[in-house]
């Protein structure tokens, strides 16, 4: 069964400059650009990007 990307921005977004989530996979969170959707989207497995928003979020 294919799921279909539930995208979303983060509430933190002022403009339409940023990028866009999926995390609705449990296999692949998918990224792209808000301003392109069309390009190409980036793929990342569930462990990295939890460990890339942690980080984020420690240097908040």
């Amino acid at each position: 069964m294919i799921t279909q990307p539930n995208w979303r921005t983060s509430s933190y977004t002022k403009s339409d400059t940023c990028v866009e989530v999926a995390d609705n996979d449990p296999a692949e969170v998918m990224v792209r650009d808000s301003k392109d959707r069309g390009r190409a989207k980036i793929g990342i497995r569930p462990a990295a990007w939890t460990e890339f928003v942690t980080f984020v979020r420690r240097q908040a």
